[in-house]
């Protein structure tokens, strides 16, 4: 049995290796989790009572008691693990087939489910990538950098690798480069004079230069946590650091204004708090622009609400924009000519095909608002407006 260690960052290369792995039996858990205390030892009675419903769907499928029990024992054993519950987040997804497990750790506070399958189910995932408030912190200071990754009801702290979280980082790198110059100079004849070296200067241009290369550098190594998403970043810091790394950043989607003030004396929920408060308009006029659009072209071939329709256009890559109900399941499947069949429930061979047409939309470089029921337009299960 092979197995992924439990991760807090889920990329969209892993949602894609998810949704593209098929085993004749896929089972997906999702459970809301506590960080600490009482609320993180419930999740291991929650993870039993989910396995025993997962026990009971294999069963119907024909698999025997023991075959059932071996398939979810990975699983199993995670619920009597006392330190793997210490180290939670808002949310655990949890995918069992083919011999492997994933586990994730995620920002996101899941509803308890299980979907049995022949793919992994991936539709609470989602607002991870989606249009509807996924955002990123950056919390500036010279002495500490963090990145947080927020969404609308959650938020995490995301772990920077080779990234300079600090001025005296870069600063002492910039010293030891500058030392070996000044020594390979001087070997080359007299009169040298060693290198005056200004690291601190208050607000003067030296000072300023140094953050600014601070800030570069920053920038550059963040490229490969906020990229390729079009993720808004909202920057916290004292006022004079965020005109600089503005200066300073290539990122397109930085938002206007910031968490001003000193951000190492804020938690991570009240920066979430502030930040929250600058990007919820956003989302808003993005969902709201993408509803009205929807109703616009209703009835001329360029939205629809219709299941059959939808999945052919998002198979073809011409869904622009789609509304799909998170907690709502329409299991079916596609016959070999292209037809769609429905069913009440699951039935062998099935799947979730609301999670496949958002998938296929997600990939299709699509913009997916996973909302609640009552939040699609129309008043279905999806909706979605058509590029062509």
């Amino acid at each position: 049995m092979g197995y992924h260690e439990c991760m807090d960052r889920l990329r969209r290369e892993d949602l894609r290796d998810l949704v593209e792995r098929t085993f004749p039996h896929c089972v997906s858990l999702f459970l809301p989790t506590g960080r600490a205390g009482p609320a993180a030892r419930e999740g291991a009675i929650r993870l039993k009572n989910l396995l025993r419903q997962a026990e009971e769907r294999l069963l119907a499928l024909g698999l025997r008691t023991p075959e059932a029990q071996e398939f979810l024992k990975p699983a199993w054993n995670l619920v009597g693990d006392s330190l793997f519950w210490s180290y939670q987040s808002d949310g655990l997804a949890i995918f069992v087939g083919g011999g492997e497990m994933q586990k994730w750790r995620l920002p996101l506070r899941f509803e308890e489910l299980v979907v049995v399958a022949g793919r992994f189910h991936v539709k609470p995932l989602l607002p991870l990538f989606t249009g509807d408030g996924r955002f990123h912190v950056l919390a500036l200071s010279q002495n500490q950098v963090r990145l947080l990754l927020g969404t609308r009801h959650s938020v995490t702290e995301v772990p920077v690798e080779e990234v300079p979280t600090a001025l005296a980082d870069v600063l002492r790198a910039d010293l030891v480069e500058k030392h070996l110059q000044f020594r390979t100079a001087a070997t080359s004849g007299p009169g040298r004079q060693a290198v005056a070296y200004h690291g601190h200067g208050g607000a003067d241009a030296g000072h300023k230069d140094d953050i600014l290369r601070f800030f570069r550098r920053l920038d550059e190594g963040l490229r490969a946590y906020l990229a390729p998403e079009p993720v808004p970043l909202v920057l916290a810091g004292v006022d004079y650091l965020l005109p600089l790394y503005r200066e300073a950043s290539s990122y397109p989607h930085l938002v206007e204004g910031g968490v001003t003030g000193s951000p190492d004396r804020l938690t991570p929920e009240q920066l979430h708090a502030q930040a929250w408060a600058l990007v919820e308009p956003h989302f808003r006029r993005a969902l709201e622009r993408a509803a009205d659009k929807f109703a616009e072209r209703v009835g001329t071939g360029l939205a629809s609400a219709q299941l059959p329709e939808v999945l052919r256009a998002a198979r073809e890559g011409r869904v622009e924009d789609l509304f799909v109900a998170v907690g709502v399941q329409r299991w079916g499947r596609i016959a070999p000519t292209g037809g769609v069949a429905v069913h009440e429930s699951p039935e062998p061979g099935d799947q979730d095909l609301l999670d496949l047409i958002a998938v296929e939309t997600l990939f299709r470089r699509g913009t997916v608002y996973a909302v609640p029921p009552e939040v699609v337009p129309g008043g279905d299960c999806l909706a979605a407006v058509f590029r062509y």
